[in-house]
């Protein structure tokens, strides 16, 4: 009874190994791209940071168009993954927006450098990598709420897509411009656990006071 189960540990191990070795990959990959973009990245810099070679690049990703597709997309895939879990629907639309929030702020905080990845990608080639990324299926979420709200008159009268395009930028301008900042305010950490929730709490409140429909 023991060799089946021995085998099938051996032959799963080669997976694991190979879906590590990606991800330290794209880790790495995204590193070099948030701070160089497409055109400036380069595949030695990504194999050095991953601890791989650059054969091993090519092997998993082909060329370096092909890793920052994978690069881009990823954030998109995780962030998907966790709002799929959440039913929206069973919320009030504003426990709703206060949710999706929460996690677009939880999720900047974990990796502060994405932000950079998209600037990167708008300057350097105009959103042309970006509109494949499938933006949509994760605004979707908030087009909803902000539509249901609407709907059952708790949110004022909005343009959804011009809504959604000032929320976010009340929940992800705080990590565009932290490293900027650190230098005006050296002694305040503003990737600290405190910190994050203080401007999460800032965000809800902003927000909910600019699309609620006064009382």
């Amino acid at each position: 009874m023991g060799r089946p189960g021995k085998r099938a540990t051996k032959s799963s191990r080669p997976s694991r190994d190979a879906e590590a070795t990606q991800q330290q990959i794209l880790d790495a990959a995204e590193q070099e791209f948030s701070r160089h973009g497409l055109n400036g990245a380069r595949m030695s810099a990504i194999a050095n940071l991953a601890n791989v070679t650059t054969a091993s690049l090519h092997y998993y990703f082909e060329n370096k168009e092909s890793l920052y597709k994978a690069v881009l997309q990823r954030p998109i895939a995780e962030l998907q993954a966790t709002l799929g879990q959440l039913n929206f629907e069973s919320l009030s639309p504003e426990a709703a927006l206060q949710e999706i929030i929460r996690i677009a702020i939880a999720n900047e905080a974990q990796n502060p450098q994405r932000q950079m990845l998209w600037i990167q990608e708008a300057s350097q080639n105009q959103g042309r990598y970006f509109k494949d990324c499938n933006v949509i299926s994760l605004h979707e979420h908030l087009l909803k709420v902000l539509e249901r709200g609407m709907a059952e008159g708790c949110f004022r009268p909005l343009d959804p897509w011009l809504a959604l395009t000032h929320i976010l930028s009340v929940c992800l301008f705080y990590f565009t411009v932290h490293k900027n900042w650190q230098h005006l305010t050296p002694d305040v950490d503003r990737l600290s656990p405190e910190r994050v929730e203080q401007h999460t709490q800032a965000a809800i409140a902003f927000i909910l006071a600019g699309v609620k429909r006064p009382a």
